[in-house]
């Protein structure tokens, strides 16, 4: 069959797919059909309960076929390919990136190349280019530069580039970064503010044909040294894999309580939904902290990656995300080792991380829209997860406004129990699978998602186009509170379906057995949040805002 037409046919067969899976949740949501359920209705199993229960199956079941097949290292082919390794840094705080840069050092990598690009060329940004050369090196084994613009400004404030062609003294500054990046094994560039994907462009692009892969790294991330030899593992072994990502820990987890519940998240993300993903070569979202790219493929769509738009707007957020769906683009699998590792660190401050969350839900629904145009090119999996995780939040919403308007307290109640019971379920087999009790607490993030995430993710998509605003350097804190609103809403909406059905059940007096459930429910619940509560004023809270307790691991 000609190419052309089996493109043809593996884009009906996906969408029709698609549309297969969408119409049966829709269905199954719609229709309410119950598989089994008590005289009165109180207590029900029906038909989207079991779709969504055997969703979490079948991704439980394959992570853990993908950690197996982890388990079976492969032996690196070409210990001789060349890496490079790009840190971008924004007003870092001075602590993480000399941990970052240590990490670096100890890599066991030889000859690897490190790129650390600063976003931002004034004076107070310099105590970074310090910072490298003071863990790398003097000026003969670390070159630097100050670069007045960047690749797409020469800095003079009047739109330089972009506002008309390269002058002569622009290209040969660009031309120098290019000899330095090349002609040095560590080296440093500060340039004009321009956000993440110009400082990330910049490495990709001074680094041009000159090795054969790129690996990508954060300034606040610290490193495994066997992270590298481990993420070319995967590359070397398959062709067809253009991108590879890493298990990204949380560096700073004892520092609050919303640092500890991401921690649990994060683990449960890359294990266990990513371990989905990488079973089938099609992981979405290679995180910036950790992740490596065959560089022939990143210089074919590094231009188009860097000038994406959306809505006539340039993208300025979801930088790794777009990386990722333009490998996804060519037809290249991309794939998750937990044998490579880093920490990283995270917002300890409630709001900052409300803001950060918002910023990748915006990117996430960005992207799904983007990613929706290769389907054709990967597994079925890739179609049915999109499809689920993509409308899931809609239907959780509906779900709970009809639940809390619906006029009876044991339907809320149920709610609050079914969501914990899901996150317990999912606890425990974390806990199996990871072999540590600490993962216990990832019940916890349930009740987080669905007072936080949840309004969090319906706003995101909203100001999907605003780009104003995100979490800020970790030199200097920056709250914003604008992530409050979506959540003030979201609690004023429950708020109100809480005092409607208070209302309702006034006018009529509770059954019998609505009254044993209410009590059983309740007691059940209240239990639940006491040992849960117990655990972590015994494991965790004792180690909460303790710094010198938090870098547990050796590489740390």
């Amino acid at each position: 069959m000609p190419s052309r037409c089996r493109n043809a046919l593996n884009i009906v067969v996906t969408t029709l797919f698609a549309a297969v899976v969408l119409f049966t949740i829709l269905l199954a949501y719609v229709t309410g059909y119950q598989f089994i359920h008590t005289e009165q209705h109180h207590l029900s199993f029906g038909l989207y309960g079991a779709f969504l229960s055997l969703h979490l199956f079948l991704q439980s079941l394959f992570a853990f076929l993908e950690h197996r097949r982890m388990r079976s290292p492969a032996q690196p082919q070409h210990l001789r390919r060349s890496v490079a390794l790009c840190i971008a840094a924004y007003q870092e705080d001075p602590d993480y990136l000399r941990k970052c840069l240590r990490s670096v050092r100890r890599i066991s990598f030889p000859g690897l190349k490190v790129v650390l690009v600063v976003d931002g060329n004034r004076p107070e940004d310099r105590y970074m280019m310090d910072i490298f050369q003071e863990v790398m090196g003097g000026a003969d084994q670390a070159g630097s530069m100050v670069w007045k613009g960047n690749y797409h400004s020469d800095g003079s404030g009047g739109g330089g580039v972009r506002g008309g062609g390269r002058s002569t003294v622009h290209m040969e500054e660009a031309a120098g970064v290019a000899r330095l990046v090349r002609g040095f094994c560590y080296s440093c560039i500060m340039q004009e503010w321009g956000g993440k994907r110009e400082v990330m462009y910049t490495a990709f692009k001074a680094l041009g044909d000159s090795v054969d892969y790129v690996q990508v790294c954060d300034s606040d991330t610290v490193l495994d040294p066997a992270c590298t030899i481990e993420m070319l593992k995967i590359l070397e072994e398959d062709p067809m894999v253009g991108g590879v990502g890493g298990d990204v820990q949380i560096l700073n987890k004892y520092d609050s309580w919303i640092s500890f519940l991401s921690s649990v998240r994060y683990w449960m993300a890359f294990n266990i939904e990513r371990a989905c993903q990488s079973y089938f070569g099609c992981v979405q979202c290679i995180s910036g902290p950790l992740g490596m790219y065959r560089n022939s493929l990143l210089q074919r769509f590094l231009e188009p990656w860097y000038h994406q738009t959306f809505l006539g707007s340039k993208c300025s957020f979801g930088d790794d995300r777009h990386l990722t769906n333009r490998v996804l683009s060519f037809g290249y699998r991309t794939k998750f080792t937990a044998r490579s590792q880093c920490q990283t660190e995270t917002p300890t401050q409630y709001l900052r991380w409300l803001n950060q969350q918002t910023r990748w839900s915006k990117s996430y629904f960005r992207e799904w829209l983007y990613n929706a145009l290769w389907f054709h090119k990967h597994s079925l999996w890739m179609t049915y997860e999109s499809v689920v995780t993509g409308f899931f939040p809609f239907f959780l919403v509906a779900t709970v406004i009809h639940l809390f308007y619906r006029g009876r307290l044991w339907n809320i109640l149920l709610f609050l129990l079914t969501v914990q019971l899901v996150g317990m379920v999912k606890a425990t087999y974390a806990c199996f699978l990871r072999g540590s009790l600490v993962m216990i607490f990832m019940s916890l993030y349930s009740l987080l998602y669905m007072s936080s995430l949840l309004p969090a993710k319906i706003f995101a998509l909203l100001t999907i186009n605003k780009a104003g605003w995100g979490t800020s350097g970790r030199r200097k804190i920056v709250v914003n509170f604008i992530g409050a609103v979506p959540v003030t809403v979201w609690a004023m909406v429950l708020l109100g379906g809480v005092t409607y059905t208070i209302y309702c059940e006034t006018q009529e007096p509770f059954s019998e057995t609505e009254k044993a459930l209410l009590i059983a429910g309740t007691i059940l619940y209240a239990c639940y949040w006491l040992i849960l509560l117990v655990l972590y004023l015994a494991i965790v809270a004792k180690r909460c805002n303790k710094r010198e307790e938090q870098y547990h691991l050796p590489y740390a």
